[in-house]
C-alpha cells in the first residue's frame, strides 16, 4: 500500500489541531507528517500518533517531497503557498475562501459531490462551515423531491471567527459576570472598522458587508457556494436562495433554521424525513413528543450533521422547515478537509494534472 507524505498547514490553530486528530483517525496511510505555521508558532512541539512533531515556519521549499497539504491557515497564507506547493507536486485541500469561487477549484463535499475531485488541477477548496451543514441536509431532498426555494437563518458559534474571537467571548462573558466593563477588538469581524461585545449578545454581522451595503460576505458565501456545489454554477437561477447569519454567544456548534420549497408537492413530512434519516453523514434527531432535537453542546465533537423540527409550512404548500446542527471545526472545518483527502487516496487521485492551477494571477 502507498504511503503519503502529509502537511498540515495552519497546525497550531483551532481548526489545524483537529486536523491532525483527524488525520490520525482516517483510513489514510501516512508516512511523514509535517506541521506548518507562521515564524510565531514555529518551534512548539504537537503530537501526531503519540510521536513529537515539531513545528515549522512555512516556505515554498516547505512542500518539497510532500503529496498532500491540508490547509487552514486564512486565505492570504494559502494564496501565496498553496500554487508553491502545486508546484512542487503536492496536492492541496484548503479550509479557506481563497480559491472557492475559482471556476478551475472544486469545491466539495464528499456526500454531495464527490465527483468533483475527477477535475481537480491541483487543489480543491473545503466549503463554508455553514453552507456545509446545510448542503448536507438540502441535497438529498434535493435529489428526490427537487428544490425551488431556500431560506436559512444562521445561528453561528464564535470559534468559526477562530482561536481569538473564542478567547475574547470567555473573557467577555467573565467580565460581564463580574461587572466589569468589556473592551471588544475582535468581533463581529476583525476585518470592519467597530468592534461589539459578543457575550450576552447577538451580532447580525459575521464577516464584512458586501458593496451594496445590505449583505455580508458571510451570507454571499452560503448563496452561492451552495449553487456552485449543488448545481455546479455560483450563478444558477433554478434554486433561490438566500441567507441571514448571525454570530451567538457560543463556543463551538453552528444552528441553522432553514426553510426550502420542493418542487414535487406531493411529497410528505414524513418522506423528507425519510429521506434526511438515510443521507450519508446525517443523523435525525427529531421526536418532539420526548423532546428530541439537536442542540449545539450535544453536537460538540461528532463529525455528523444533526437535524430536527422537520415540519410542514401549513401557509405554503410544498415548504417546509427544518432545524440544522453541525460541529463547523469539525464537518464544518477540520473533518471535510480530511474526508476528502480520503476520497483523494481512495480514488487514486493525489497527483497533480499536466495543466495545474495556480491560482488567479498565474494561469
Amino acid at each position: 500500500m502507498k504511503e503519503f507524505n502529509v502537511a498540515i498547514l495552519g497546525a497550531t490553530g483551532a481548526v489545524g489541531t483537529r486536523m491532525i486528530q483527524q488525520l490520525e483517525q482516517s483510513t489514510i496511510p501516512v508516512k511523514n507528517v509535517k506541521l506548518l505555521a507562521s515564524a510565531r508558532s514555529a518551534g512548539k512541539v504537537l503530537q501526531f500518533k503519540g510521536e513529537d512533531v515539531t513545528v515549522e515556519e512555512t516556505t515554498p521549499e516547505s512542500f518539497e517531497g510532500v503529496d498532500l497539504v491540508l490547509a487552514s491557515a486564512g486565505g492570504s497564507v494559502s494564496k501565496k503557498f498553496l500554487p508553491e506547493a502545486v508546484k512542487r507536486g503536492a496536492v492541496c485541500v484548503d479550509n479557506t475562501s481563497a480559491f472557492r469561487m475559482e471556476p478551475e477549484v472544486p469545491l466539495v463535499i464528499p456526500e454531495v459531490n464527490e465527483k468533483a475531485l475527477y477535475d481537480h488541477r491541483g487543489i480543491i477548496s473545503n466549503p463554508n462551515c455553514s453552507t456545509i451543514q446545510m448542503v448536507i441536509c438540502l441535497d438529498p431532498v434535493y435529489r428526490k423531491f427537487g428544490l425551488k426555494q431556500v431560506i436559512v437563518s444562521t445561528y453561528q458559534a464564535v470559534s468559526g471567527a477562530g482561536q481569538s474571537a473564542l478567547n475574547e467571548l470567555m473573557e467577555e462573558s467573565q467580565q460581564v459576570l463580574n461587572g466589569e466593563k468589556t473592551d471588544p477588538k475582535i468581533l463581529p469581524t476583525k476585518g470592519d472598522k467597530k468592534h461589539y461585545q459578543q457575550a450576552f449578545n447577538l451580532l447580525p454581522q459575521i464577516d464584512v458587508f458586501e458593496q451594496d451595503g445590505y449583505y455580508t460576505h458571510e451570507e454571499w458565501k452560503m448563496i452561492h457556494e451552495t449553487k456552485k456545489i449543488m448545481l455546479d454554477d455560483m450563478d444558477a437561477k433554478d434554486i433561490k436562495v438566500t441567507a441571514t447569519c448571525v454570530r451567538v454567544p457560543i463556543r463551538i456548534a453552528h444552528g441553522e433554521t432553514v426553510y426550502f420549497e420542493v418542487a414535487d408537492k406531493s411529497a410528505t413530512t414524513d418522506q423528507i424525513k425519510e429521506t434526511l434519516a438515510a443521507a450519508s453523514g446525517v443523523v435525525l434527531q427529531d421526536d418532539t413528543a420526548h423532546q428530541i432535537y439537536p442542540q449545539p453542546i450535544l453536537a460538540e465533537g461528532k463529525r455528523d450533521t444533526f437535524v430536527g423540527r422537520v415540519r410542514p409550512d401549513y401557509e405554503n404548500e410544498g415548504s417546509y422547515h427544518m432545524w440544522v446542527v453541525s460541529d463547523n471545526l469539525l464537518k464544518g472545518a477540520a473533518w471535510n478537509t480530511v474526508q476528502i483527502a480520503e476520497r483523494l487516496v481512495a480514488d487514486d487521485l493525489v497527483r497533480v494534472p499536466d495543466n495545474p492551477y495556480l491560482g488567479p494571477d498565474n494561469h
